[in-house]
């Protein structure tokens, strides 16, 4: 049985995930308090093509096929993401995700990542903007 991952270990895989790329070391330290490790089995469908959207996975180890009927349309394997839309779209899910193998991820759930944007980003960069959790660029108070 394999341990749980530490806070620390969580930021530290984070950091390496394209993504998360320009994310500050504190942000992802934000992102590692809502991340929960979900372990399947080979052959476990972890969503089906028109579910509902609720999540995004970070392999952290295993192969994960990205499917729609029998044509595959990606692996994730470590340290690749899948189910990304998840966070901000509301639209069911467009693929099957199958697990090729025994699986470790990271699961980031669409309700926990807009309570941590709601409670950490009048807090990010100050009162006249704040920058976004998953990197890059910084929003003005104003812009639209």
């Amino acid at each position: 049985m394999e341990t749980n991952l530490t806070a620390v270990e969580k930021v530290i895989f984070l950091q390496d995930v394209d993504i998360f790329e320009y994310t500050s070391t504190e942000n992802l330290g934000r992102i590692a308090q809502v991340v929960k490790e979900v372990d399947f089995t080979e052959g476990t469908e972890i969503f089906r093509e028109g579910d509902i959207s609720d999540a995004m996975y970070l392999v952290i180890s295993g192969r994960v096929r990205n499917h729609r009927g029998g044509q595959e349309i990606m692996i994730a394997d470590a340290k690749k993401t899948f189910g990304t839309w998840a966070l901000f779209d509301d639209e069911p899910r467009m693929v099957t995700a199958t697990c090729l193998e025994k699986t470790r991820t990271l699961k980031i759930d669409r309700d926990d990542f807009f309570d941590l944007l709601a409670t950490a980003a009048p807090r990010l960069d100050g009162p006249t903007g704040w920058r976004r959790l998953a990197g890059g660029e910084c929003i003005s108070a104003g812009a639209r």
